[in-house]
């Protein structure tokens, strides 16, 4: 088979998590340090990641990463103790539902919603 018919194995984790420890959540630098954990607990190389602030004091942060093999993005409400988490892999080699696991259980969600999606051009 070449190259081009092989096709595409893209994995994607995706969810909420609620009643988060609110403190971790408005922690800009320790997002930042969980989400370079889960990429390395997922087996994906970081390129480039960045965070920022919202909404003042109350508000929430921002944190993507972008990966060789796609992305990882936290967005937090702490007003609402409240995240969504996007976990995103191309490749068989990568184990997003593994990222989004420790970081649900980094930021102390309560009730979790995770959702999956196969976004591969070959299906079985």
């Amino acid at each position: 088979m070449t190259e081009r018919h092989r096709g595409v194995y893209g994995k994607h984790v995706y969810g909420n998590l609620y009643d988060c420890d609110v403190d971790i959540l408005a922690d800009e630098q320790l997002l930042r340090e969980i989400v370079i954990e889960a990429a390395k607990i997922g087996k994906m190389t970081i390129w480039d990641l960045k965070s920022w602030k919202i909404g003042g004091e109350k508000g929430g942060v921002s944190v993507i990463a972008l990966v060789i093999e796609s992305h990882i993005s936290i967005h937090t409400w702490t007003e609402y103790a409240y995240a969504t988490v996007d976990v995103y892999t191309c490749g068989e080699k990568s184990d997003p539902d593994a990222s989004f696991d420790y970081i649900a259980r980094r930021l102390k969600a309560k009730k979790v919603e995770k959702h999956y999606a196969d976004r591969s051009s070959i299906k079985s």
